[in-house]
């Protein structure tokens, strides 16, 4: 089985532009997210995406492999489809499953990979998975720039939404507040199909691609990671990534 890392990247972020290049302890924040993923065992190979000249060289001087995509994709989902597809073309190989990992969650560690990929490999009818963790405080909670999610109680997806759901206005007990935490495992065909289907009128409420899913009929299975990942969307995310990896050990092994 072919199993292919895409990870998308842009300079121009509404929210943080320019934030792949963003330095982390001496490294721009993709560079961080390329060492971490392709350590997964799972994966055959992993790439970056992007439309960017400055990320393409920066990818290809540390030796990684890179694809160069348009620059008129809206979601991250659309970059990794071209870029699966033009790797393919470039290596003669059909890929089985395409893991999707956002370049601003550089805390990913290869075993949030393989807890993503663990449900796919056992359970064929299983198309896209993501994976979920805790929230832990109410700023977190209210923080638009973090993308809260809602399972059944078998662990697929309800709702997404960017609003702290489900309400804290309204209970008074313990809720289950939990984020999306962006490492996608997508089967190839469900992917080609998933970026053929027109935006749904929720996913571009929310600007969460997985709403697609939802509105479409079909099933996003969320999986608990026991690793802590912080999304980089802003200065301040940047500085507080910055202070939580300063002892990682993941990192000392790649950093030089």
């Amino acid at each position: 089985m072919r199993i292919l890392a895409v990870i998308p990247a842009r300079m121009a972020s509404s929210r943080f532009p320019g934030k792949p290049m963003a330095q982390i302890h001496g490294m721009p924040m993709i560079g961080h997210c390329y060492c971490r993923v392709r350590l997964c065992e799972e994966l055959s190979d992993t790439y970056v995406a992007t439309c960017d000249k400055e990320i393409f060289d920066y990818i290809e001087s540390i030796g990684g492999k890179v694809v160069m995509t348009a620059d008129t994709h809206e979601r991250a989902s659309d970059r990794a489809a071209e870029a699966m597809l033009k790797i393919e073309k470039q290596t003669g190989e059909k890929t089985d499953i395409l893991v999707m990992v956002q370049g601003d969650e550089p805390m990913d560690t290869p075993q949030m990979v393989s807890e993503a990929l663990a449900p796919m490999l056992a359970d064929e009818s299983i198309n896209v998975v993501n994976l979920v963790a805790p929230i832990s405080n109410a700023e977190e909670f209210e923080d638009p720039n973090t993308v809260k999610v809602v399972t059944d109680p078998a662990g697929n997806a309800l709702y997404f939404s960017r609003e702290p759901v489900p309400s804290r206005k309204k209970w008074s007990g313990d809720i289950p507040m939990q984020k999306q935490v962006c490492v996608i495992p997508f089967r190839r065909d469900y992917l080609l199909e998933f970026n053929n289907t027109p935006e749904t009128p929720l996913e571009q409420i929310e600007s969460v691609d997985m709403l697609r899913v939802l509105e479409s009929g079909g099933r996003v299975r969320m999986v608990p990671t026991r690793y802590p990942s912080i999304g980089v969307d802003t200065p301040e995310h940047l500085e507080r990534v910055s202070q939580l990896m300063a002892d990682d050990p993941l990192m000392k092994g790649y950093l030089r």
